[in-house]
């Protein structure tokens, strides 16, 4: 049980109270101006240990800076690739704002304003500050309401403020998909015409195209064995396994077993099928107008739509669902987490098939002797 005690100061009598917090060690609280006062503290504090909802008064004042510091750092379980845009929202966005801010006073009212200033900007700041896109947004949230979350487990805060607030919506960008002749008028215009092709007809991502090896392709059955990932961070090229550590087989069509095997001419087993001149991984490849990459000139020359490395994926997948693919194949192929996942990205791609069930449900009435009953006069 919390002990009150008097102590005299220059301005008069002043109350303590001792009490042991819920980890058994002691600690106090004074200043109290009379004895009511202290006694009303002691027994807040009482309660609030018995329904579980005491936080320390001293663990409230941590600041928000020392505290996402030390949550980025717990991070590791998270690729390079996954990592650096959330450093950099912590860096930019996050720490410039809140940093300085103790946990006990953040206000949910201030997450939405500083939300909603990142959606809409701020054109009378100085600098003008420019609306951010809903991802960097709702990643830039995330990581202040993620150190939050941490902050209630450690029992600074006995809520998340930053939790409930209404964030910008993702627009989906409509997917571009090319017919095979342009897919092939893209290759021959490229100077890696069969990484193009392998791109478009196999739905694997760029990293995991360019860290094919000789010894990850079986020539008999036709197949690609995805066990590793390249994927560029800034400068520097990490290797490691596919995306959710997941490898995967992917079959390819026969047609592009000839350019396979002129890839791997005179290769060992543990070289690139697609190296750059050097042969060494090959970085990404921009599309930006002052960035003329070999991708963006052979886009430019074969006078296709403007598309990147990674949206030949939609193509694979429309080319697959188009040859009667079902979506459990098209997830395997393209990696997808789940058959769900793979619906939702290419909802479009099966819009086919709501005609055939209309006919098919068309069809088993007209057959059924219910069917009567509709027919016309």
């Amino acid at each position: 049980m919390a002990t009150i005690e008097p102590y005299d100061t220059t301005a008069g009598r002043r109350y303590r109270v001792r009490y042991r917090k819920p980890d058994r060690t002691q600690t106090d609280k004074r200043g109290f101006t009379t004895k009511r006062d202290a006694e009303r503290f002691a027994r807040t504090v009482e309660v609030s240990k018995d329904r579980g909802e005491f936080i320390d008064a001293t663990a409230a004042k941590a600041l928000i800076g020392p505290l996402g510091a030390a949550w980025l750092a717990r991070q590791t379980h998270l690729k390079p690739s996954a990592l650096r845009p959330l450093e950099s929202a912590w860096r930019i966005h996050v720490l410039p704002v809140w940093g300085s801010v103790a946990v006990a006073d953040v206000r949910k009212t201030a997450v939405q304003q500083w939300v909603s200033e990142l959606t809409l900007g701020d054109p009378d700041a100085t600098p003008p500050r420019k609306p951010k896109g809903a991802t960097l947004v709702i990643r830039s949230y995330g990581v202040l309401a993620s150190i939050l979350d941490d902050a209630v487990s450690d029992r600074r805060t006995l809520s998340n403020p930053a939790r409930g607030v209404s964030l910008p919506r993702k627009v989906k960008k409509p997917h571009v998909y090319l017919s095979h002749d342009q897919v092939h008028e893209l290759a021959a215009a490229s100077k890696y015409p069969g990484l193009v092709l392998v791109l478009a007809y196999c739905g694997i991502r760029w990293g995991e195209a360019t860290a094919l090896k000789v010894k990850h392709l079986d020539m008999l059955r036709r197949r690609l064995m995805i066990e590793e990932n390249a994927v560029q961070v800034g400068s520097v090229i990490h290797v490691g396994t596919p995306k959710n550590h997941k490898k995967r087989t992917v079959p390819f069509p026969k047609f592009l077993a000839k350019q396979l095997a002129h890839q791997c001419e005179g290769k060992g087993r543990d070289e690139l099928v697609f190296p750059d001149e050097n042969g060494h991984y090959l970085r990404a490849a921009r599309v930006h107008e002052d960035n003329m990459s070999w991708f963006a000139y052979a886009i430019k020359r074969a006078g296709v739509p403007r598309i990147t490395p990674h949206d030949l994926r939609h193509s694979a997948a429309s080319f697959a669902v188009s040859a009667g693919a079902n979506v459990k194949v098209v997830q395997k192929m393209l990696g997808h987490s789940s058959a769900a996942m793979t619906l939702d990205t290419y909802a479009d791609l099966f819009d086919g098939d709501l005609d055939s069930v209309s006919d098919a449900l068309d069809h088993a009435v007209s057959l059924a002797s219910v069917g009567k009953m509709w027919a016309p006069a």
